[in-house]
Order: C-alpha cells, then sequence, then structure tokens
C-alpha cells in the first residue's frame, strides 16, 4: 500500500514555487495566456501537484479566472477551483469529463496527468476549444515532453498549434549560504524549508526550434536547463554540491 500525504491548508506561495523568484515570476505569467497547453514535467516526487495547485490558487483568487480540473484521482481538494473526479465504472472518462467541462466555459482546464493517448488527445482537444489546459507528464527533461506527444499519436501540428510551454522541475535540498550546518536562531532562514524547487522552462523560439527537431530538421537553441539551474544554486551557496550528483548524473546529462 503506497499513501500520499498533500497538505490542504499549507498553499506554497507563487514567490515560492522556485528556489529563484525569477523563475517563479516566469511561471505565473505563463497563465497570462488565453489558450494553449502547457505541460509540467519531472520525476514522481519532484513536487509537480504543488506546482499546479499553487499556480491554480493563485489565478483563481486574484485574478478571478474560472478553474475546472479533470483528475484521477483528484490528489488535494481545493476550495478555489473545481474538480471534477474521473470514474470509468460510472462512465465519467476523461472524453466524457471534458464534454462536461466545457459546458461550464472556464477559463483554465487542469488535466491530472497524461499517461496515455486518449488522455494526450483529450488534453490537446481541450486547448484547441480555446480554453487554457494545465497538465502533467513524467519525462526526464522538458524536451522529453514533446516526443512523448508524439509517441502517443498526436499530430504534430496540432502539438505546434497548441503547446505554449514545457517545463522540468526537481526538488532539491537547500543549504544555508551563511551557516555551517544548522542554523542559528539569529538567521533569516531558520524555520525555512529545507527543500526547494529549480526548474528549466521550454518557450518561445527554443520551444519552436526544438519542435522543428522533433520533425527531424537541425536545429539550434540555447535555453538555461535544469543543469544550469543546480549549477547556479550551488554557485549562490544554496544547494548542496551533492544534489548534482544526484539528479544531473543520474539523469545522464
Amino acid at each position: 500500500m503506497v499513501i500520499r500525504l498533500l497538505p490542504e491548508q499549507n498553499q506554497t506561495p507563487s514567490y515560492q514555487i522556485s528556489l529563484f523568484p525569477s523563475t517563479s515570476k516566469k511561471l505565473i505569467s505563463l497563465l497570462k495566456h488565453a489558450h494553449g497547453l502547457i505541460i509540467f514535467t519531472g520525476p514522481t516526487g519532484s513536487g509537480k501537484t504543488t506546482t499546479l495547485y499553487s499556480m491554480l490558487s493563485e489565478t483563481s483568487d486574484l485574478v478571478n479566472r474560472n478553474v475546472i480540473t479533470l483528475e484521477d484521482p483528484i490528489e488535494k481538494p481545493s476550495d478555489t477551483v473545481l474538480q471534477v473526479q474521473v470514474n470509468e465504472r460510472a462512465g465519467i472518462s476523461y472524453s466524457a469529463g471534458l464534454k462536461a467541462i466545457l459546458r461550464h466555459d472556464p477559463d483554465i482546464i487542469m488535466v491530472g496527468e497524461i499517461r496515455d493517448k486518449e488522455t494526450a488527445e483529450t488534453a490537446i482537444r481541450a486547448s484547441l476549444t480555446g480554453h487554457l489546459v494545465l497538465t502533467t507528464m513524467h519525462t526526464r527533461d522538458a524536451r522529453g515532453a514533446i516526443y512523448r506527444l508524439i509517441e502517443f499519436g498526436i499530430n504534430w501540428l496540432e502539438i505546434e498549434q497548441t503547446l505554449i510551454a514545457v517545463t522540468a522541475q526537481r526538488l532539491v535540498e537547500l543549504t544555508c549560504p551563511y551557516c555551517e550546518g544548522t542554523c542559528s536562531p539569529f538567521c533569516f532562514s531558520s524555520g525555512s524549508s529545507k527543500r526547494g524547487n529549480v526548474f528549466e522552462i521550454l518557450t518561445g523560439k527554443d520551444l519552436s526550434a526544438v519542435l522543428k527537431e522533433a520533425r527531424g530538421e537541425l536545429q539550434s537553441y540555447h535555453y538555461k536547463t535544469l543543469k544550469d539551474a543546480i549549477r547556479k544554486g550551488i554557485a549562490l551557496g544554496f544547494i548542496k554540491e551533492s544534489e548534482y550528483q544526484r539528479w544531473v548524473l543520474n539523469d545522464g546529462e
């Protein structure tokens, strides 16, 4: 038996989504799009669910946008969004749930996770109907999400028309740059979280280049990867050097 404990009351503020504030601002700015598809990738336990709900709560409360989720299962009950539970036995599949959701004409639709061809088609179909769709996927990096969609049989043209951004994230152990070992009670970081997220964001011209590369065209792109983010955190003294061995080398980068 596997039990996942997700605190419902302790919502992570949007500015604390990433270790670097500039990255958090970029993530929030993605929600300003009126329609399209945004995919969050990363391994199990990397904080994708926490990131998604933090961003959805932000846009629901501050921007006052209507948010509906389609999940299997509902991992984190929320009072700020309308959540729909997929139940195949009761006839509520991803396709049926999407049809019901579209009748409400929401601003943002969150599809829990792309696991198979049906879910991928559901996410693409929802984004093609003029809605902003947020979803997650298990891939090693941001580029891998594009190739995974192609493996699911999604038309390349549909991917190009709908995909706005792909992010990849890792949860890393933090260290205080001012104290050795345990922080003193007078340190400003005393009592703060000992783990944080780093991201790579693939969007804009770099995303277009990767899409063309997936089609077989030779392209060059230079976006900041997870390896760059972890190296920056180590250089600033916020991330333990062991995290480079743990994530970057294990990922084969």
